[in-house]
Formats: structure tokens, sequence, C-alpha cells
């Protein structure tokens, strides 16, 4: 194929060399994979090596296939709407099908209904492959097209090809306007879908999957929540967790997206309270506040109302505020007004108290017990880790639209946000005593913190409580372990090439250093004398002979920097000395520890 001659004339020379008539009536396509129509559009993006065949021309095509479609004999008819069904998928063809009104055919036989079967697939693919291509709206559907589509939704008999093509095109219907958007989700009930997701056919399973996600995110905030509401009595996250993510079969990319979106969308449910700022005057969430108070120190607030003047009850209220680790004590619903996480962090932190109220009490009162400086402070940790799980979650966020990372674990738990956090805020605790922590190191730990959180989820663990697991295993000292791992990784230390030249250095190092301590030693060093009464002020100086034989040592006067060998008078032949002993083994250690006079 010449690329400089215009197409028309390529044509005509492939025709007049077989003899054909009338070369308009042609064009080239290729001959494998899709077989799309070569234009003067396209004819650039072919690869060298394709191999291209004569065909009929896309409009003359596209002309028999319209009277085809309109044939009497059953046997043509169907021939001509498989062919036209796989011919569709080419743009070219598709405008000429549509410009000889070519879909008003194909409306025509779904609405009256007569052809069932494998004329009625090919129809809906046809349908669909043609719609891909945008040029005509879907408003143009008439109410009886979108009933009979929903019909087969929701008849049982139907088979299951032409279930999942009409699932398919009412999925591609739901974005296009909100007036669509309400007849599905009107016709085809929550109820209809769940017993298709529970299809044993996995396409048909995906393509409920499809249209469930496509009403969720075409829904406004209200008629989303109810719908997920809906979802959860019914048990659609059981469901999810043991059937589709658990199955036998392999997860497609295409599933995990729409596992992805669901979790997103369930998450988001979230966002209200999470945007919303404490209002301190309003009664619910004062309650709230009060009740986080109350569980901790119920013992100690239980005197009646009488006894206390109200100035005194106020500083009492500020004091436990202060233990359970408010900043702003005298007011606490301040350190709610930052969002996010505004209201989110005071749901998790009554969620966590009334649900493990002995973990809760133990947090609060093992941190008011410690020194001032060392304590955990619950609250001001509880607004800051809402915060990292809601930007680690994606809270907030629309959904990518083609992110297929869900948790595995998001499906094999209720109240999945708040569980989390009972792990994750033990979790501080747990990492503030392993790091020593004071205030000022707030937050250096809560850096740990969400390290080791996101460390734990993209390992992907399957449930909650090997989360659990994972992440308390993945303790401070190992952090510092990866982090060093990576550091080195990074700046190519442990590259194979810089580990033999390491090893190839290694013996001449290591004769360097061996040299220098004996030098060390033949220059000598000034030692303290220690007596029994701990008086240090008389010195004594030890050094090496030159031969590195004998180790000479003796009493020197204060300011003496480095003495003459001969002027020291003691002396230990090296070759006397049996082993060496350090640290620990050390005689005068040990008799410390025994209790025994100094010597």
């Amino acid at each position: 194929l010449s690329q400089t001659k215009p197409l028309a004339s390529v044509l005509k020379d492939v025709c007049d060399a077989w003899s054909l008539p009338n070369a308009e009536r042609y064009a080239l396509q290729y001959a494998d994979g899709r077989q799309i129509y070569i234009t003067e559009s396209n004819r650039r993006d072919i690869k060298n090596g394709s191999i291209l065949r004569l065909t009929t021309s896309p409009d003359q095509e596209a002309e028999q296939l319209y009277i085809g479609i309109q044939s009497k004999n059953v046997d043509v008819k169907t021939d001509s709407l498989k062919k036209l069904a796989s011919l569709s998928q080419d743009v070219t063809f598709a405008q000429e099908f549509i410009s000889r009104n070519g879909l008003k055919q194909i409306y025509s036989i779904v609405e009256e209904g007569k052809d069932t079967g494998e004329m009625l697939a090919h129809t809906l693919k046809a349908f669909t492959e043609l719609m891909e291509h945008d040029f005509v709206s879907w408003d143009n559907l008439s109410t009886v097209f979108i009933k009979k589509i929903v019909s087969y939704v929701n008849m049982n008999t139907v088979d299951a090809s032409i279930q999942q093509l009409s699932l398919s095109i009412l999925e591609n219907m739901v974005p296009t306007s909100r007036l669509l958007f309400e007849v599905v989700k009107k016709e085809v009930t929550l109820d209809r879908l769940l017993t298709h997701l529970q299809a044993t056919n996995a396409q048909l399973q995906l393509k409920a999957m499809a249209l469930l996600i496509a009403l969720l995110l075409s829904a406004t905030d209200a008629e989303r929540r109810d719908m997920l509401d809906y979802l959860r009595e019914k048990n659609i996250r059981q469901f999810i967790h043991k059937n589709i993510i658990h199955s036998s079969k392999p997860l497609g990319d295409e599933m995990a997206h729409y596992l992805y979106v669901l979790q997103s969308v369930s998450l988001n449910l979230c966002e209200h309270r999470m945007k919303m700022s404490m209002d301190p005057y309003s009664q619910d969430q004062r309650d709230l506040l009060q009740s986080l108070r109350q569980t901790a120190f119920e013992l100690e607030s239980e005197v009646p109302a009488g006894t206390f003047s109200t100035e005194r009850r106020r500083s009492l209220c500020a004091k436990e505020f202060r233990k359970l680790g408010f900043m702003n004590n005298s007011n606490p619903a301040e350190d709610l007004r930052r969002a996010p996480p505004g209201l989110l962090a005071l749901d998790n932190m009554v969620y966590f108290s009334r649900n493990t109220p002995n973990a809760y009490s133990r947090f609060i009162l093992e941190n008011s017990s410690r020194e001032d400086k060392h304590e955990c402070p619950f609250a001001r940790s509880s607004i800051q880790l809402t915060l990292i799980l809601c930007e680690i979650l994606h809270i907030g966020e629309p959904c990518s639209e083609t992110a297929q990372a869900f948790y595995p674990m998001f499906f094999g738990q209720d109240h999945f946000f708040q569980e989390l956090f009972c792990i994750c805020i033990q979790l501080v605790n747990k990492t503030w005593k392993e790091m020593r922590a004071t205030q000022e190191d707030f937050d250096k730990v809560m850096q740990v913190v969400r390290e080791q959180i996101t460390r734990t989820l993209s390992l992907k663990p399957t449930s909650l409580e090997l989360f659990k697991t994972r992440v308390n295993t993945l303790n401070y000292s190992e952090i510092l372990k990866l982090r060093q791992t990576e550091r080195l990784h990074q700046e190519e230390t442990l590259a194979v090439p810089v580990l033999k030249l390491r090893e190839k250095l290694k013996p001449e190092l290591l004769e360097l250093i061996r040299q220098q301590r004996l030098l060390h030693l033949c220059e000598g060093t000034l030692f303290r004398k220690i007596s029994s009464r701990r008086r240090q002020d008389k010195l004594w100086y030890c050094r090496l002979s030159p031969n590195h034989k004998v180790l000479h040592y003796g009493d020197v006067e204060e300011g003496v920097q480095s003495p003459p060998i001969e002027s020291l008078t003691e002396k230990i032949p090296v070759a006397d000395m049996k082993m060496l002993l350090v640290g620990k083994e050390c005689p005068h250690t040990k008799e410390k520890s025994s209790g025994k006079q100094n010597k």
C-alpha cells in the first residue's frame, strides 16, 4: 500500500488488476483482529506487516444489512443481524448504518418483541455497539423500548446472554440523564439485581454488579445512603466476601474495579460527619463528649451534685478532660472544631469507648498514671488518627475510573471504619510506649503509625483480625529496620557491584584498623585511680612497648602528657595474658551488682 496515493486510486488499481468494475463499491479492511475499515483518517495507523483485504465498502454493506434485517426470511434476517453485530464495532460502518436510520429498525425489532433467542441477542449486541460510538443520544429511546429491555432483566425465563446484554444497555443508559436513571431505578429493583448477583454465570454476575454500581454513582447523596442501607440489610457485604472475593474463580479486573467503587461509595458515607465541625451548642454532641468522660471516670464522678460548688465541678471536669488528652480541657469542643476530621473523630472515640470499654479504660488509666510528659493523649491521638485514616482510605475523594485497589477485609466486617479505628488507636498507645515518646514527639509517633497502617494494608490482609496481628508485629524497631533497608537500597549500598567491591577491600581495611589500634596502644592512655572512698585525684598511665610484647604502667603526676616508657615501673608481658574480660564479665561490675564493697 503506497501511503502517498489517495485510497480511491489505490482501490482503483487493485480492482483493475482483478478486472472488477465499480471500484467505489469496495474498501480495504484489516484481515486479522478487529476488522476495521481503512479510511483516509486512520491509514496512518497501519503497522508494517499488516495484511489488508479487499471487501465490500461500508456504505454498500450498510445498505445490504439495512435491507437484510427487515427480511421475512428468518435465516437471512438472523445472518444479517449477526453480521451487523460484528460490523457495528467499526466507526465508518456505524456512521453509514445510522445515517440510513438503521437504529429505527433495531428499535422496532425490540419493541415488537416477536424475535427471541439468538436473533434478539444479535439485535441487542448490534444496538450496544452502535451506541458506543456516541452518534446518537440515549434520550431518543422510546419508553416502550426501555420497558422491553427492563422486562428481559426482570424475567426469569430469558436466556442469560440476553439478560447480560440488557443489563449492559441499562448500565450505559443510567449515567446519561437523570430521567433515565429514575426510570431504571424504579423498574429494576435492588432485589432483582441481588438475584442476578447470586447467579452462577460469572458474566451475568458481573453485568448485574456493573448496573448496581452505575445506579449508586448516579444517585444523589440521600438516595445513595438509602440504597446502601437497604443492601446492608440484605447482607450484600457477607455475600460478596464469601461468594465473590473468596470464590474458587479468580477475580477479574472489572469486578475488582466495581468492588473498589462499592467500598469507596460506602466509606464516603463518613464524609458528611468528617466535614462537620463540632457545634458547642448542640446538646446531642455535648452529651457524646460527656459520655467519654463518664465512661472513663464513672466511679470518681459518682458524687451527688450538691456536694461540690459549680466552680469545683468545673475544675474537676477540666482535669478529667485533660486526662482524656484534650488540648483545650476547659472547653474540649474546641479540639473538634477542625474539619476534617470533625465529628467523625468524636464518633470514633465514642464507638471505641462503648464497644471496647475495657481497652478504652485501660488506655485512659494507663496514661493518667504516667509522668505528665510521657502520657499518650487519647483525644489528640484519636483526632489525628481519624484524619490519617480518612487520607489513607481516600474518604471524601471522588472514585477513580480505573482503580481496582479494594481491601478484601472491608467486605469481611460491619462498621469497618470504626473497627479499624479501634485497632489503630490501641496501636498508637503501643507505638508511643515503644518510642518512649513525650508530648514533643507526637507528630513523629503519628508518622510511624501512618507507616505501620499503610505497610500492613499493602499486604491486603483478608480480615481485620489478620490486619490486627500483622500491624502489631510491625513494631517500631521493625519500622526502623525497614526504613534503613529501603534507604540502603535507594543509596545502592546493597547493589551487587558495591557488595563485591566491599568484600575485595575488606582485608586491606581490617589490616589498617589493626595497625591503627596498635599505634594507639603504643601511645598509651591516662587513667584515673578509683579508691575505696571513690576519690579520683590520682592518675596512672599505661602503654604498649614498641615491639608489642609488654604492657608498661605506673603512677604519674597531674599534668604529665605522655611519660617515657622507662618511667613506668610496672609491666605485664602480653604472652602471660590468658583472656580479656569486657563489659559485664569484669569482676568489679559483678561485685558492684552483688552489693559487696567496691574495690
